[in-house]
């Protein structure tokens, strides 16, 4: 299994990606949060040989395929061939308020976007004519001043995220690899997520990645502070349906009922010790490799941790499950 470092703020990432490619960390990925996930990428890119740095996720449908293609172009080259192109859907709210895109069927415009990009990297890299025509998405223009140098690194694969059934068999008929949500359960992805990813690869994950990022507790402090994360994801209805699979449907309601009245403080306080044991790890300092180990033996190929220590001894002890 490889262990991923997560990056940060732009301003901290060169000193975050070397510290991690000095750790023994395997790859360095950023999250789009509360800032562009492409920028830090350029910064540890450009520091380190060796370490895979990646999105997990970007948020597709705030951006046209174009311009995500020309920018993952970008960084396979400035990377030598390191990079990762992790895309989400993120949830209806977020692009339509936030990013003021518009939402259709998302499974449909996902992998519809996957096609756009793969047929914009094709024409660049044969010099075939783009003619790109879809429901949502239309690429038909490429004059040769706007065709970038070629690198000879190939395009990038592609990882998809999502929780539901439908987007994780999209995401083993057409992508590379597959990055769990972290509002997610060791129950979740061996009883949902898998068997959908093998229904669309045909049967076989050979060949194909699966990602986790998984909240990690050994203090009582990061257990208050893990809480809050859990309730606000549990809160989102789209996400409502990993509750059900554990009977916890109820506590999906009432949490999105009192973030919809504006008492999000409230939200922490819900989620008991049962729940916050099925979505994090938590562990003794010391015993917090094992129960990683424990958490992704069988399933998964990559993982970060959130609020885990850096430490390169669990980075090696990690290192060394592997996935049938």
């Amino acid at each position: 299994m490889k262990v991923d470092a997560l990056l940060g703020a732009v301003e901290d990432a060169a000193e975050a990606a070397r510290r991690a490619e000095a750790a023994g960390y395997a790859g360095a990925f950023t999250g789009e949060v509360a800032g562009d996930p492409f920028l830090p990428l350029v910064a540890a890119a450009g520091v380190t040989e060796r370490l895979t740095v990646g999105t997990s996720i970007a948020v597709a449908f705030a951006r046209s395929p174009m311009t995500v293609a020309y920018t993952a172009h970008d960084l396979q080259r400035l990377s030598r061939g390191r990079f990762v192109l992790g895309l989400g859907t993120q949830v209806e709210a977020h692009v339509v308020r936030r990013f003021s895109m518009p939402w259709d069927r998302p499974v449909t415009q996902l992998r519809e976007y996957v096609e756009a990009l793969r047929a914009i990297w094709r024409s660049w890299s044969d010099g075939t004519p783009l003619q790109f025509e879809g429901e949502h998405y239309r690429h038909t223009l490429m004059p040769p001043m706007f065709v970038p140098l070629p690198h000879g690194f190939g395009p990038p694969p592609i990882h998809l995220a999502g929780v539901g059934d439908a987007v994780t068999r999209l995401a083993g008929e057409v992508a590379d690899g597959f990055v769990c949500h972290a509002f997610t359960t060791d129950r979740w992805i061996r009883e949902r997520t898998l068997p959908a990813l093998a229904a669309g690869r045909g049967g076989s994950l050979d060949g194909f990645t699966v990602k986790a990022t998984l909240f990690t507790v050994t203090s009582e402090q990061q257990a208050e502070q893990v809480r809050g994360h859990l309730a606000f994801y549990a809160s989102t209805p789209a996400y409502r349906a990993v509750l059900e699979l554990h009977g916890w449907g109820d506590l999906g309601v009432e949490l999105t009922r009192l973030s919809k009245a504006g008492r999000w403080a409230e939200l922490a306080g819900l989620v008991d010790d049962e729940v916050l044991g099925a979505f994090a790890v938590v562990a003794a300092p010391r015993q917090l490799a094992a129960a990683v180990s424990a958490r992704c033996a069988g399933a998964i190929d990559r993982v970060s941790l959130l609020g885990g220590p850096d430490d390169p001894q669990l980075v090696a002890e990690l290192s060394a499950v592997t996935r049938p």
